[in-house]
């Protein structure tokens, strides 16, 4: 796991594990837990959008039905 520093505001510091605190965890493991979950929420949609644009997209195949030997051809 890699290190990082970081400059917040000391009333944001002292804020933040206060609610660490009342919330069982530390200051270190809520900035973790709050990095993962906006990078996977980003994530998510990035990937939803692109499922949303292939679903809209009419493709060039005419309905072909694909063999295995065609797209190993």
């Amino acid at each position: 796991m890699k290190k990082i520093t970081l400059a917040l505001d000391e009333d944001a510091v002292e804020a933040g594990r206060a609610y660490a605190q009342r919330h069982q965890t530390t200051l270190n493991a809520l900035v973790r837990e709050l990095l993962v979950k906006t990078v996977s929420a980003h994530r998510d949609a990035a990937v939803r959008e692109m499922f949303r644009l292939m679903d809209a997209h009419p493709g060039r195949a005419a309905r072909k039905r694909w063999t295995r030997e065609d797209l190993y051809a």
